[in-house]
C-alpha cells in the first residue's frame, strides 16, 4: 500500500477501491461522502464509455482518529452508455458540488442499470451503465481542513425521468 505524507504530520494510506456490484459501490460511496467536486473536473468520454471526475475527498477514516483531512481523489465509471444531469450547469465549470452519495438502481436488463451521483442542493448526475464498474483512487496531496463537513439534505429535488 502506498502512503502520502501530510505536511508536518503522519503518513496516510492511499485509498484504492474497485466496485463491481451495488455493495461495493456503497462502500465507495461512504468514502466519497462530502467530496467536493468542481463541475469542470467532471467529464464524459462517449467513445471510451467512461465518466470520470476528480474531487477533494473528506477522509472519514482519519476523522475517526481525530484528524480532519481532505485528499485529491479520482473516480471513474466504465461501460457508461448515457449521462443525464439535473441542476449541473456545464457553463459554470468553477461551481463546486458537494457529493452526498453514489448509488445503483438495477435496470430491466441485469447487470445494467443507473448509477446516481447525488449532490447537496438537489443536483444529480445519472449514468446509464452496462454494469457496475467503478474505481476510486487517491491521486494527490492531503491537507488539513478546519471543519468536519455538514450539510442540509432538505429540499433535494428528485431526478426527472
Amino acid at each position: 500500500m502506498a502512503v502520502t505524507p501530510l505536511e508536518n504530520g503522519p503518513l496516510a494510506p492511499v485509498l484504492r477501491l474497485h466496485a463491481l456490484d451495488s455493495e461495493d459501490l456503497a462502500l465507495l460511496s461512504a468514502h466519497l461522502q462530502d467530496a467536493l467536486v468542481r463541475i469542470g473536473d467532471m467529464t464524459y468520454l462517449p467513445a471510451k464509455r467512461r465518466f470520470a471526475l476528480v474531487g477533494s475527498r473528506f477522509d472519514w477514516a482519519a476523522e475517526m482518529e481525530g484528524r480532519l483531512e481532505r485528499c485529491r481523489s479520482g473516480l471513474h465509471f466504465e461501460g457508461v452508455q448515457r449521462v443525464r444531469c439535473n441542476r449541473v450547469s456545464r457553463d459554470q465549470p468553477d461551481m463546486i458540488l458537494d457529493l452526498l452519495a453514489v448509488t445503483f438502481e438495477p435496470g430491466p436488463e441485469p447487470p445494467g442499470g443507473t448509477i446516481r451521483l447525488t449532490f447537496a442542493g438537489g443536483a444529480a448526475i445519472c449514468l446509464d451503465v452496462e454494469c457496475v464498474e467503478a474505481q476510486l483512487t487517491d491521486i494527490g496531496p492531503r491537507w488539513k481542513t478546519a471543519a468536519r463537513p455538514s450539510h442540509d439534505t432538505d429540499g433535494a429535488a428528485p431526478f426527472p425521468q
